[in-house]
């Protein structure tokens, strides 16, 4: 029994902990390749601008909710609201849902690490196939992906069950330093390629991807405000639940802010590491391999399982060394991400038999939670992004939607694409208008905020989140299910509109 309730061993176990959680896939392998879609250095000010006005916001709300209540995301919101207490479900179905494309993506790193470990003992000539030979090859062999997705399941399920301080805790005290210090040694790789350069100025100088042909126009305003928006709702673990999950386990001495700024930053600087050592090393190995630089694919998942296979291969000898370093990186970053969506899925079930007086059944909830994720991700797994079948070529859809390509795509909309945005624009209107900042605020004085900080909070929670993940979640719709973009913009003004009255409403009778 810990403590009643699971508790973390140390603010700084927290703290590494919650950055585990933020970084991951979204990191990784997802800030890079939309940096790539969005036209770079756009896509960059936006991001930035969201995680200060939008994220911090969001990151606050939710650790003083868990902290608040000392419950999982479920109970939680359902004892802050009764009229909002449905978003707790969003929370849960959220993290549910990635698991189950999270981790096959987690069985393709463990597949790739086999790979170089192969190469780098018997030379490059043991897999004399190119990036996208391997890569198509394993898409095609499902019974090989399912395997590896299982074993990266067990993986997280042992983590997991081994409790809050006792397995979470540990795993990311030692797999968050380890994960910094391999991310520097790629980059210091990636920087020393000849051209490298030119995959700077794609992420940092203003309409050099444009104007290089990397893609042929500007996306509009609100194409990078919907990218951006989903990036960073996955990269920061917002709107999942993991991050309410991990602050109910969090003492009242600690202080909200200062780990929210913290957490925000230090996720913010590992997706730039990330770019800045995935983007610079696929646009130099394209010029050296004589690619046209507007024709070097910087997207989707081929950027990290085919460009930068190709990318290590072509490094000679050493190039498998590199590659493992990088793809344990990157499992690391995976596994990090993986827990705290395990743990935030069976926190609710594990809260329901400590009420009930249980105190031992960690273990057995999270092996239940691990097989349901499984039972999904073995779909996933099987339908090799689409490549074997996928949701339309069930349906008989010959031209489908993006969300109908493949199953990732299609687990992906759901949690990403609409409970992820939907679900933290009604909570900045649940704690803006129908409950009240002080909610959050009340909680958040145990570390003593500044005034100024109390004045940002009220402004953003009641004002700019809820406008912003309007926006965000027409341009997820946009991408996800295509059509008229008008349309969606009108459905969320009139979802945003519609809540936004029952909140203020709900709020008026109380007083």
């Amino acid at each position: 029994m810990e403590n009643n309730r699971s508790s973390w061993g140390s603010n700084l176990g927290f703290l590494l902990a919650a950055i585990g959680s933020a970084v991951g896939l979204g990191n990784i392998w997802g800030f890079p390749y939309k940096m790539g879609k969005c036209g770079g250095f756009v896509f960059l000010i936006v991001y930035l601008l969201l995680a200060i006005f939008v994220g911090m916001i969001i990151m606050v709300s939710e650790l003083a909710v868990g902290r608040k209540t000392k419950l999982s995301p479920i109970d939680a919101y359902k004892e802050v609201s009764k009229k909002f207490s449905w978003i707790g479900w969003l929370a849960t179905i959220a993290p549910f849902f990635i698991m189950s494309f999270y981790t096959v993506l987690g069985g393709y790193c463990l597949q790739y690490i086999a790979l170089n470990m192969t190469k780098l003992s018997f030379g490059n000539e043991a897999v004399a196939m190119t990036g996208g030979e391997i890569f198509g090859a394993m898409l095609t062999t499902p019974l090989g992906c399912v395997v590896f997705t299982i074993l990266f399941i067990v993986i997280c399920m042992v983590i997991v069950q081994g409790g809050v301080s006792g397995g979470i805790e540990k795993f990311n005290k030692i797999g968050m330093p380890a994960l910094f210090v391999m991310l520097l040694i790629i980059i210091v790789r990636s920087l020393t390629l000849p051209n490298a350069v030119e995959g700077l100025k794609f992420m940092f100088v203003p309409g050099y991807a444009v104007k290089a042909g990397f893609i042929e126009a500007q996306p509009s305003l609100v194409s990078v405000l919907g990218t951006a928006g989903g990036q960073m709702f996955f990269s920061l673990s917002l709107a999942m639940g993991a991050i309410l999950t991990y602050g109910s386990y969090l003492s009242k001495e600690e202080n909200l802010v200062r780990n929210s700024v913290i957490i925000v930053a230090s996720d913010t600087l590992i997706a730039l590491m990330a770019g800045i050592a995935v983007i610079p090393a696929a646009v130099a190995n394209g010029i050296a391999q004589g690619t046209p630089v507007g024709q070097i694919k910087l997207g989707g998942p081929n950027l990290l399982f085919v460009t930068l296979q190709d990318v290590f291969t072509n490094m000679g000898a050493l190039g498998p060394l590199f590659g493992v370093i990088f793809y344990v990186l990157v499992l690391i970053a995976a596994i990090s991400s993986a827990i705290s969506l395990m743990e935030t899925i069976a926190a609710h079930w594990i809260d329901k038999d400590l009420a009930k007086g249980e105190t031992d059944t960690r273990q057995r909830n999270v092996l239940i939670v691990s097989l349901l994720i499984l039972i999904e991700a073995v779909v996933v797994a099987a339908d090799g992004l689409g490549s074997n079948f996928s949701p339309a070529s069930l349906l008989g859809i010959s031209a489908p939607p993006v969300f109908l390509d493949c199953f990732l795509d299609f687990m992906d909309c759901w949690s990403e694409g609409i409970a992820m945005p939907l679900g933290a624009m009604l909570m900045a209107l649940m704690i803006g208008w129908e409950q009240s900042p002080d909610l959050v605020l009340d909680e958040v004085a145990h570390g003593d905020p500044s005034e100024g900080f109390k004045s940002f909070y009220k402004i953003c929670v009641k004002f700019v989140v809820p406008i912003v993940m309007a926006f965000v979640l027409a341009g997820q719709m946009i991408d996800f299910f295509g059509s008229n973009q008008a349309i969606w913009y009108v459905v969320a003004v009139v979802l945003l509109v519609v809540f936004w009255v029952i909140a203020a409403m709900g709020k008026k009778k109380e007083a």
